[in-house]
């Protein structure tokens, strides 16, 4: 299967960066890609006040990409917001394209490193999968890399790919965290994982890195002058990961787009040699 992971930086305006995802898109189809996969967030960037920008699943903005994904032919996996109760919105994943309809609402929330993503977001509580050409593939998002449970829970539904879309925050030895951890949760449940994060904003010349490019804080006030916020605006490093827990391909800090042709047969051949999740002792679905 050839996927697709297209690392960009989106800004406040879900329009614009609709216009990114369609240049994004049909490059990828141009390509022979079955599945492009954007980061979260690629519906408006962390940093600006997420409420009134977010919509239902049969809204203008998710119409528009289920609406490109019918026109190139491709699953389109990407990051968007979505209504939830109490004036808080869902930080969801749309999966769309031909057979294919889902939604992943993120189940970690970002409360961390001095950001607070649970002030403004409703958790999810499903592990959703999806089948594309007869293959189940795992969703995840960003924060999530962090527990282990949710890619095994992939694994046990499956899946022999786990596609994270990310929005990665900047800081002392975050980059460091970030490749070590797509690694393990690769190894841990022993499919390919496909990680693709914003683009860090100084790389791509839209902003500084660690802050939003809208200028905003994480609840949507002003900036203090150049004081920059927590909200978590990418650092790039997509990359993909091979059942084994080691890189395959990756990208850098920069924009980028990377293709790579997945082979889904190498999951068995590696679950033989290393049969972790048939040996587990704990936490194992019965």
């Amino acid at each position: 299967m050839r996927i697709a992971l297209s690392q960009l930086t989106t800004g406040p305006d879900p329009e614009r960066n609709l216009e990114l995802l369609r240049a994004e898109a049909h490059r990828a189809a141009d390509e022979d890609a079955r599945v492009i996969v954007f980061p979260e967030a690629a519906m408006a960037c962390f940093g600006t006040p997420l409420a009134p920008l977010a919509e239902p699943l049969d809204g203008p903005w998710a119409t528009a990409v289920r609406r490109l994904a019918e026109e190139t032919g491709l699953v389109v996996v990407a990051g968007m917001f979505t209504l939830a109760p109490d004036g808080k919105v869902a930080n969801t994943l749309l999966a769309t394209g031909p057979g294919v309809e889902a939604a992943y609402d993120k189940i970690h929330l970002y409360d961390a490193f001095g950001f607070a993503e649970s002030d403004t977001v409703a958790a999810g509580s499903e592990v959703v999968t999806i089948e594309v050409d007869g293959v189940r593939i795992g969703l995840a998002t960003c924060y999530d890399v962090r527990f282990p449970e949710l890619f095994r829970a992939h694994a046990d539904a499956g899946a022999v790919l786990s596609l994270l879309p990310a929005s990665w925050g900047a800081g002392p030895g975050k980059r460091e965290q970030w490749e070590l951890l797509i690694r393990a949760r690769a190894l841990d449940a022993t499919l390919w994982l496909a990680a693709v994060g914003q683009a860090d904003p100084a790389a791509s010349g839209t902003g500084t890195s660690g802050t939003g490019t809208s200028g905003a804080g994480a609840s949507g006030s002003p900036a203090d002058g150049a004081a920059k916020s927590p909200a978590p605006t990418g650092i790039g490093h997509s990359a993909l990961i091979g059942p084994d827990g080691t890189v395959r391909r990756s990208l850098g800090a920069g924009p980028g787009t990377l293709l790579a042709d997945v082979d889904l047969d190498e999951v068995a051949a590696v679950r033989r040699k290393v049969p972790v999740l048939a040996n587990r002792r704990m936490n194992k679905e019965r």
